[in-house]
């Protein structure tokens, strides 16, 4: 008895209590899971906020968590619907500001364990779908029974066809404005507006008022006008909704070509199923034929044919075989291989891609700022212009009636969805019309500030040129060159790996090689000795070597072959030149090089302003000089001596062979070879630019329109919801305009192995 009074006395011990303890428990160490360490020591994570609406959330949200001390930085992407926080320390509880999240309305959860997006169902489109098709069932039906009542149906008739419309309608807009409803009450539980509170409190006023007016038999009630406004509404959300997803599938279509697990062989040789969560690096897993890489690899067994159009742009296949590295999002096209896996999924290369493309809308320039403060503004702005016309109506006519329906056109009409979305749609489809040129765009201020340049300043070495030797004959003898070629596979310097490469014929036997540093590579071929260097000490050997240019091969007293090394060109580079130079605007080269050979590639691209043998901090202090000249200079370069100017550079571009501080330091990625994604990339931009303001000035002529004419009572509660909807689809549909078809220079699409890619 003692141990069940204490048992009684101790409620927090029971079954129930002690499961909500470890689920509780348990939700907060799946939290922590969400956040990564970054090179810095600081934390990161990305939450999914279902319920962002429009600009005024995302103003709301980052103003609340970037207050917080545990958070460095927070940046909303409004067409994901994600947040990424970058917490001061790495070791952060998330589940706090996740609490927080929701205390302010917005529940949020790891973009990881948000599976809204995991298979093809659509449910946030399907529920819109279902609440227009019952609000346009209700209008139809409600609209028969306004014909008749403005037939000239009266008494008794006419208040029983109001009354059967109440019952059709009250239904109706219960059901069918959930969707508003649901976001204004969220919002007002908090003590904040959202654009959904005006929408909600029309609806409801025009519904309530005509109730008012049914139950005292009333001449006039506007069921119909407050159904058919909810049904233009939800039409408009919903094609809406579907514009964003079109704009998110830059995103979601990398999302898919991501495999969910992979062939994992065991120690014991047999291969099993495992999820991409399991695979670590030095792992062993299998790679069959029409899959994609699932991790970034290195080939260990087996050869095959890659389509890498994802990471190059280019559609032909690419052989592969041992040793060879493969990207995740490859696509094997021919035979099986086995692979050791390099990095984890969320390290891989198309992890990357993915984080790179929803970071496409963070960013914060000068026309973000001003459309989310103009968002921030809209509601209390339109309740009190919605309440100085109802004020001003009824004090010009003494008719509380019309002027309540005049407020209400107010409330609906001023729209500033289409302002919000002006910069963040345009991004987001710039980003991915981009990603499918092999072009990696980190956030939107990024592309603002590359429409403004008017410099280019390029590295040499990787940037203008690929970082490897270009090889000529100085003679046509297939037997030098098989001589030549054993010499060189013995040397680890650049030049004979250069030579090497371009020989194609098979080496001859090779006796007694030896490496002398810094002269070159000696050796025996059929008992003569052959030497493989400098030309003074080949001609040691054989007179034939004596004046020539290095490097030369020679046979003991017999003929010889010299070597013309020359830097490869990168493949686009000097139409890229000549499309900056035709639109006006200066290039010029930084190199740390010497001065022959910076000029000799600079005569090559006819590049005038060269400047050679700088380091990294004179590199600096160029684009420094630059910006104080009032120049906003763009810089491309791959090195890691680039890293810093690359991050001091008004804008900045590497290519995906840059090192990893220069990639990090970039602000664009192009990941082909061509050097023509610069000027590609800068075009885009220009039109991106373009879009915006167009939208901008859409959206402004539109308020400044529509208000007025509301204001006026020219418009009723449908006509302003019609106008309302269009306004925010011709915004959206005019950035839509860039993804039209590929201009000179830039890559279509095909489809490759079911899926959309670059071609």
């Amino acid at each position: 008895m003692d141990g069940v009074s204490g048992i009684g006395t101790h409620p927090r011990t029971s079954s129930d209590d002690i499961f909500q303890s470890s689920s509780h428990a348990w939700r907060e160490a799946e939290a922590r899971t969400a956040v990564r360490m970054l090179s810095n020591g600081r934390g990161q994570c990305v939450l999914s906020i279902p319920d962002l609406r429009c600009g005024g959330c995302v103003a709301t949200i980052e103003r609340a968590l970037n207050a917080r001390p545990d958070v460095a930085s927070a940046r909303v992407n409004l067409t994901l619907k994600q947040t990424v926080v970058t917490f001061a320390d790495a070791d952060t509880d998330p589940t706090s500001l996740i609490s927080a999240l929701t205390l302010l309305g917005y529940p949020a959860i790891p973009a990881d364990q948000d599976q809204s997006h995991e298979d093809d169902t659509d449910t946030v489109g399907r529920g819109l779908l279902r609440a227009i098709a019952v609000a346009g069932f209700g209008a139809m039906n409600i609209m028969i029974l306004s014909v008749a009542v403005w037939s000239g149906a009266a008494g008794e008739t006419r208040d029983t066809f109001h009354l059967i419309s109440a019952l059709i309608a009250i239904p109706v807009v219960v059901y069918a404005g959930q969707p508003f409803f649901r976001s204004a009450f969220q919002a007002l539980r908090v003590r904040r507006l959202n654009m959904d509170v005006p929408i909600a409190v029309a609806v409801v006023l025009a519904l309530a008022l005509s109730l008012v007016e049914t139950m005292r038999g009333g001449e006039q009630a506007f069921f119909d006008a407050a159904v058919t406004l909810l049904f233009f509404l939800l039409s408009g959300r919903y094609l809406d909704h579907l514009m964003r997803e079109r704009a998110r599938s830059a995103v979601s279509g990398l999302a898919r070509l991501s495999p969910r697990g992979a062939m994992l062989r065991q120690s014991d040789g047999t291969l099993i199923y495992v999820p991409l969560s399991a695979i670590a690096p030095g792992a062993i897993i299998a790679i069959g034929r029409d899959e994609r890489v699932p991790v970034d690899v290195r080939i260990i067994s087996g050869s095959t044919d890659l389509d890498r159009s994802l990471v190059t742009g280019e559609a032909m296949p690419v052989p592969a075989g041992f040793g060879d590295t493969l990207e995740a999002g490859t696509l094997n096209l021919t035979g099986p291989v086995e692979a050791e896996v390099l990095r984890s999924a969320d390290e891989s290369f198309l992890a990357q891609m993915m984080h790179m493309q929803s970071e496409a809308e963070t960013g914060r320039g000068t026309y973000v700022r001003i459309a989310d403060r103009a968002a921030r503004l809209y509601a209390p702005v339109v309740h009190l212009l919605a309440l100085a016309t109802f004020i001003g109506w009824v004090l010009a006519t003494g008719d509380w009636h019309t002027s309540a329906f005049v407020a209400i056109s107010v409330l609906i009409i001023t729209c500033p969805c289409a302002l919000g979305l002006a910069v963040p749609v345009a991004h987001v489809v710039a980003s991915g019309r981009l990603m499918r040129m092999g072009i990696l765009m980190k956030d939107g201020s990024a592309l603002e500030r590359l429409a403004d340049i008017d410099r280019v300043v390029f590295d040499k070495t990787g940037t203008l040129t690929m970082g490897t030797l270009a090889v000529g004959f100085g003679l046509d003898d297939p037997a030098l060159r098989t001589a030549a070629k054993a010499l060189a596979l013995k040397s680890v310097h650049p030049a004979a790996r250069a030579i090497a490469l371009s020989i194609a014929e098979l080496p001859c036997q090779l006796d007694d090689a030896i490496e002398v540093p810094g002269f070159g590579v000696a050796g025996c071929i059929g008992g003569r000795a052959v030497r493989l260097g400098r030309a003074d000490w080949v001609a040691d050997i054989s007179v034939h070597a004596k004046g020539r240019a290095s490097p030369v091969f020679a046979f003991a007293d017999g003929p010889a072959m010299s070597f013309d090394l020359t830097e490869a060109l990168r493949p686009g580079a000097v139409d890229a030149i000549k499309s900056f130079a035709a639109a006006g605007i200066p290039v010029a080269m930084l190199s740390g090089d010497i001065a022959a050979r910076a000029n000799s590639i600079a005569n090559q691209l006819d590049i005038a302003d060269v400047k050679s043998r700088k380091t990294p901090a004179d590199k600096i202090a160029a684009l420094n000089a630059m910006r104080n000249d009032g120049f906003r200079a763009l810089m491309v370069g791959d090195g890691l001596n680039d890293a810093a100017a690359l991050a001091a550079a008004h804008v900045s571009m590497a290519p995906s062979s840059a090192s990893d501080a220069g990639r990090t330091a970039a602000d664009f990625i192009f990941l082909r070879d061509g050097l023509d994604a610069v000027p590609a990339a800068w075009r885009m931009a220009r039109d991106t630019a373009r879009i915006v303001r167009q939208n901008f000035a859409l959206a402004i002529a539109y308020n400044c329109i529509a208000i007025p004419l509301a204001m006026a009572g020219l418009v009723t509660p449908l006509i302003a919801a019609i106008a309302m909807s269009a306004s925010s689809l011709l915004v959206i549909g005019n950035a839509l305009r860039l993804n039209r078809a590929a201009k000179p220079g830039q890559t279509p699409v095909s489809r490759v192995g079911g899926s959309e890619v670059p071609a």
